[in-house]
C-alpha cells in the first residue's frame, strides 16, 4: 500500500497499537507526526530513521491537539490520515467509579477523539482523508468488569458512523478499528497485572476469544496496525461507517467450550 506524499496523524503513538500503526504508516511512505501525553526515548532511534515526528500531546487539551495538527499540516498544508488512539481503560464497577474517573475516561477515548476530529476535518475536506478511530470490542458488545470504559468506546463507535456519514460528501472516511485482547499494550498489561494472578487472569482473558485460545496467544498490535493500514490507504476508499473487530470472533457472543 504506497502512502507516498500523504500525511499522517497518530495520537498515543509511543507504546502499542499507535506506535505500530504509526510504524507501519511511515514505512507505506506516509509523513507521519504522533502525539502522545507520555514520551518513550525507546522510540528516538527507529522513529527518526523512519522520519516520524513526536511531540507531547494531551488529547483532551484543545491548545495541544491544535499544535499537533498545525505542525503536521505546515509543510504542504495537507491532511489525509487521522489515527485516533490515544485512550485508558477502568476496571472498576460504577458504584465505586469517582466523578473525577468517569471524566477522565469519557475525555480521553470521547473529547480527545471528538477535539482532534474537529481540528483535522477541515484539512481534509478539500481533498478527502480517512479517520480512523481506535474503539474495542468493548464498544460493540456490554463487558461486566469495565463498564465506563465500555461505554466511552460504545460511543465513539456511534460517533464514527455519525461522521462518516457527515462526511461523506467532502469524500472523508470515517472507520473504526476494534481490537482486543491485544497482548502488548500497556492497558493489557496493568489489568493482567492488577488482577493478582498474572497468569490466570491472561489464559481468561485468551479463552474468551475462540481464535486467540486456538492459537495460544494474544493478538499482536502489528495485526491491528494492518487494519488501521489499510483504513488509511486508497484500497479502501469506499469503506466508511464501518467497525472492524480484530478480537479473533470474541465480540460474537459466549465462545465455544
Amino acid at each position: 500500500m504506497d502512502l507516498a506524499g500523504k500525511v499522517a496523524i497518530v495520537t498515543g503513538a509511543s507504546f502499542g497499537i499507535g506506535q505500530a500503526a504509526a510504524i507501519a504508516l511511515a514505512k507505506s511512505g506516509a509523513d507521519v507526526y504522533c502525539g502522545d501525553i507520555a514520551t518513550n526515548d525507546e522510540n528516538e532511534e527507529l522513529f527518526a530513521e523512519l522520519g516520524i515526528f513526536q511531540r507531547p500531546c494531551d488529547v483532551t487539551d484543545e491548545s495541544d491537539v491544535i499544535g499537533l495538527i498545525e505542525q503536521a499540516v505546515s509543510p504542504s498544508g495537507n491532511l489525509n490520515i487521522l489515527v485516533n488512539n490515544a485512550g485508558v481503560g477502568l476496571v472498576k464497577q460504577i458504584p465505586d467509579v469517582t466523578e473525577s474517573e468517569w471524566d477522565h475516561v469519557m475525555g480521553v477515548n470521547l473529547k480527545g477523539a471528538f477535539l482532534c476530529c474537529k481540528h483535522a476535518i477541515p484539512y481534509m475536506q478539500p481533498s478527502g482523508g480517512s479517520i480512523i478511530n481506535l474503539a474495542s470490542n468493548a464498544g460493540l458488545l456490554p463487558r461486566a468488569h469495565d463498564p465506563v470504559y465500555s461505554t466511552s468506546k460504545g460511543a465513539l463507535v456511534a460517533f464514527t458512523k455519525s461522521l462518516a456519514l457527515c462526511h461523506s460528501k467532502d469524500r472523508i472516511r470515517v472507520n473504526s478499528v476494534c481490537p482486543g485482547p491485544v497482548g502488548e499494550t500497556r492497558m493489557m498489561l496493568r489489568d493482567l497485572e492488577a488482577s493478582g494472578d498474572f497468569e490466570a487472569a491472561y489464559q481468561a482473558t485468551m479463552a474468551a476469544s475462540p481464535i486467540a485460545q486456538a492459537e495460544g496467544r494474544m493478538i499482536h498490535v502489528d495485526e491491528v496496525a494492518a487494519a488501521i493500514l489499510y483504513l488509511a490507504s486508497d484500497e479502501a476508499r469506499f469503506v466508511t461507517g464501518t467497525d472492524i473487530a480484530i478480537d479473533g470472533g470474541k465480540s460474537l457472543g459466549v465462545p465455544p467450550e
